[in-house]
């Protein structure tokens, strides 16, 4: 039995870097041919009668570990400076809005139609409103580089915001000034945790010299998450504030105290961590979406109580992006289809808590939505003609104009 495990899994995971690889070509999104394969596994298994225990528990697990290195992968590849100021706050406010926006409209819509408050409504509209970082990202790989350095901080700003507003609804019994105090007190307290521990494990990646080094501070990462997140601070902030400090040492050595870091040294094993960051996001990513494919039942993903729903809620996710996107004056081909919504829909959704939960959102809507917004930028790349390399260099005080023709 440990032997046809093994082929199983080993097979699972050459068939998922596959999908990886051609995707380039395929335009596919890797994720629907995971979901795909996970839920036709499920199915072979039952039909063979063969016996797996429960696997529902292990998904939070590799949802969690997956959000936190594939925010970290994104924020290892961000380019950070002054000439970026403008189009970093674009980013950020196109991230910000549609999240605000799409929440209370569809939390209204939800107390309308489920009569049920509006604060329980938000708990059930946030995991809908934001951006997958898990999807968007590696399908813009093949879009020319300002296009996947504004995908890239749009989706990874958009998961952060995302926790932190989500919690900030769920966690709290009542909303008002003082719970906003302590909003703002657990922000600064984690920007104070984010710098000390940035420091420190920039630190140990320069110093350390044992074979093995890269592992270890991966796992203090996810260790600082998983504590910040059981105080109810919002990790996400370190894990981008120390892929940006890392991706950005060059930027940094006007300071004295950057040297403190052996910045040579340092630049070359930041390459590396890159390197095996990305091996390692892969392999959760590809467990995550085939674990939560083999969980689908057949009766969720064809339900036709949840198509009319999960129909609108696509429709509104894109007509708002198309409004915003016009507002800012971005092109439109191909960021108006990466709005994915996936990994951290899923984990949202598996963490409101009991007594917020409401009939109107369950996992065949969820399910619907992650596929109905993948295959609509599936369509969008693929009428996508890519274009020319040069036109993504542009002079820096031009930078913050960026995807404007």
């Amino acid at each position: 039995m440990t032997t046809e495990i093994i082929i199983t899994v080993c097979s699972l995971l050459i068939l998922a870097y596959l999908f990886d690889v051609s995707s380039a070509k395929t335009k596919i999104p890797p994720v629907i041919l995971l979901l795909l394969v996970g839920w036709a596994f499920s199915q072979g298994i039952h039909f063979f009668g063969i016996e797996i225990p429960d696997m529902t528990p292990i998904l939070p697990i590799f949802g969690t570990i997956g959000l936190i290195l594939i925010v970290l992968e994104g924020s290892l590849e961000l380019e950070f400076h002054v000439s970026k100021i403008g189009f970093i706050a674009k980013s950020l406010i196109i991230a910000f809005v549609p999240i605000l926006v799409f929440s209370f409209g569809l939390a209204y819509t939800f107390e309308y139609f489920g009569n049920v408050p509006l604060k329980i409504g938000l708990a059930n509209a946030i995991p809908l409103a934001v951006i997958s970082s898990s999807i968007a990202i590696p399908s813009a790989q093949n879009l020319i580089h300002s296009q996947r350095e504004f995908i890239t901080y749009e989706s990874s700003l958009s998961d952060i915001f995302g926790v932190i507003f989500f919690n900030f609804v769920t966690l709290n019994d009542s909303i008002g000034a003082h719970t906003f105090n302590n909003f703002v007190v657990e922000m600064l307290i984690i920007l104070v945790v984010s710098f000390v521990a940035t420091l420190v494990l920039a630190f140990l990646l320069s110093r350390i010299k044992h074979p093995v080094k890269f592992m270890p501070i991966i796992l203090m990462i996810i260790m600082i998450y998983t504590v910040a997140k059981i105080f109810h601070l919002p990790g996400l902030v370190f894990i981008l504030l120390f892929g940006l400090f890392l991706g950005n040492l060059d930027e940094l050595k006007s300071f004295k105290f950057i040297e403190k870091f052996r910045p040579d040294i340092l630049n070359l094993e930041v390459v590396k961590f890159k390197e095996l960051t990305t091996e390692v996001v892969f392999l959760v990513r590809a467990i995550f979406f085939l674990l939560f494919g083999y969980l689908i039942e057949t009766e969720e993903l064809l339900n036709p109580n949840t198509v009319v729903w999960a129909l609108s809620i696509t429709a509104g996710i894109f007509v708002l992006r198309f409004v915003l996107l016009k507002v800012f004056r971005m092109k439109l081909n191909p960021l108006l289809y990466i709005a994915p919504r996936g990994l951290i829909t899923i984990l949202l959704f598996l963490s409101i808590p009991e007594n917020q939960v409401i009939d109107l959102v369950d996992k065949s809507l969820i399910i619907q939505v992650i596929i109905f917004s993948a295959l609509i930028m599936m369509f969008g790349l693929m009428i996508n003609k890519k274009e020319p390399e040069q036109s993504e260099v542009l002079p820096d005080n031009n930078i913050q104009e960026v995807a404007d023709h």
